[in-house]
């Protein structure tokens, strides 16, 4: 890609954002939320304490990667500010009150002059890239400065355009970053096959956000409650293929409990969902009145949670977790908030792109399944089967245990080469 054409994209990709704000929600949250921006900036600056250290991330799920790394320098750098960007709104508009950044914000669409206003506004001493999401101006200006910038958690694959004739952008953007990590091998001999970079392999520092989350888990008294002391299956992330993959089984199997919990609680997907399961209830609604309930073929066994923020403590309570996403195209949500507990995961057929996945399926920790038909024999048999459950408890367990340490890695580099100074 040249220049020409991305300056084109960006234009291209501007226009279409304000002209769908118009009638789709999402849009108009993108488009309101970078309104004024430097007003906005400016004021946010006024109030910092020390030198940024900024951190960028698309959305909600490359926050929670990043966001072990934050706490660190959070905890040894108490003196520095630190600046917290998002693309998109559905990852601000869940962390823009997040109290370990002192300043959340959209970033600008990149382009020449606002990438270069952002930067001398924020003037960051060290910038944290969270594995993918490549703005060409941006990155530009911060290698004219000499501003380290980390990539953090970084994925390759050779089909995107680093890899293929057109992408001498891309490859140039690459550049621009002090050290490169990397989740994998794969990706450091890709990237070694068409540039020189810094580069090292770190591992996925969300392993060690879920093991943290796990650290830290306090019981949830009103699910605990709804589960009765029965089998638990824990749907998180759900889109609507994965929901009509559960609906017989669970409408079918009124002894156990089933927790679901969609990617999109809108209303109309939420009474989509109250209609797909004939035996439900609303966590809003469950709140309300959590009272005891006898047994009987109209008790509610499926809580559908119609709110953000719970969805990591919720797996604990799983006996199975099943993983919304690879139904679609949406991508495979996060296993790996399931799997730290020791919980056997489920997922559909399209995770290739995901290598915890595919590693998780040959640790013996989970499992894919390509119909509704077997997703119901899969769950039988992890459900009646305590040797298959055990032994695949243990092992999804033993995988996350066994691939923490990322953010120690990355740490260490950060100090050892004094990118932060007290």
């Amino acid at each position: 890609m040249s220049l020409l054409l991305y300056n084109l994209f960006l234009l291209v990709y501007r226009s279409a954002l304000h002209l769908a704000a118009i009638f789709n929600p999402k849009a108009r949250l993108w488009v309101d939320g970078r309104k004024n921006w430097q007003n906005a900036l400016k004021v946010a600056l006024g109030k910092k304490t020390g030198p940024i250290v900024w951190m960028h991330c698309a959305s909600l799920g490359e926050f929670e990667q990043g966001r072990p790394l934050l706490e660190f320098i959070r905890s040894i750098y108490p003196g520095h500010t630190i600046l917290v960007t998002f693309f998109s709104p559905s990852g601000y508009e869940i962390r823009k009150n997040y109290p370990g950044a002192d300043i959340t914000c959209y970033l600008p669409l990149d382009g020449a002059r606002t990438a270069r206003k952002f930067i001398e506004m924020v003037q960051p001493v060290l910038v944290l890239w969270i594995r993918y999401e490549f703005w060409y101006y941006y990155l530009h200006r911060l290698k004219a400065l000499k501003v380290p910038v980390l990539l953090v958690s970084g994925l390759f694959r050779g089909t995107e355009p680093f890899f293929h004739w057109y992408g001498k952008l891309h490859r140039y953007m690459l550049s621009c970053f002090t050290h490169l990590f990397v989740q994998n091998e794969d990706s450091v001999e890709k990237l070694r096959k068409i540039g020189s970079y810094s580069v090292s392999v770190s591992g996925d520092t969300r392993y060690d956000r879920v093991s943290a989350i796990a650290a830290q888990f306090e019981p949830l008294p009103l699910i605990e409650q709804f589960i009765n002391g029965k089998k638990a299956i824990v749907a998180g992330s759900t889109w609507p293929e994965d929901e009509e993959e559960l609906d017989h089984f669970a409408n079918s199997n009124q002894k156990l409990r089933f927790i679901i919990a969609p990617h999109e609680i809108g209303e109309m997907h939420l009474k989509e969902i109250e209609q797909l399961f004939a035996h439900s209830i609303r966590y809003s609604h469950w709140v309300k009145n959590p009272v005891a309930m006898p047994e009987g073929p109209d008790t509610p066994n499926v809580l559908i949670i119609d709110n953000i923020g719970m969805l990591a403590k919720l797996y604990y309570y799983a006996s199975v977790a099943y993983i919304g996403g690879g139904f679609g195209g949406d991508g495979l949500h996060n296993i790996l908030e399931a799997a730290v507990y020791g919980v056997p995961v489920i997922y559909g057929p399209v995770y290739e792109k995901f290598p915890e996945a595919v590693d998780l399926i040959a640790a013996g920790g989970s499992f894919t399944v390509e119909s509704a038909l077997e997703l119901e024999v899969k769950l039988t048999e992890l459900l009646e089967d305590e040797k298959v459950h055990a032994e695949a408890a243990r092992a999804a367990s033993d995988f996350v245990k066994s691939r923490k340490g990322a953010t120690a890695l990355i740490s260490n580099y950060i100090q050892e080469n004094r990118l932060i100074t007290n």
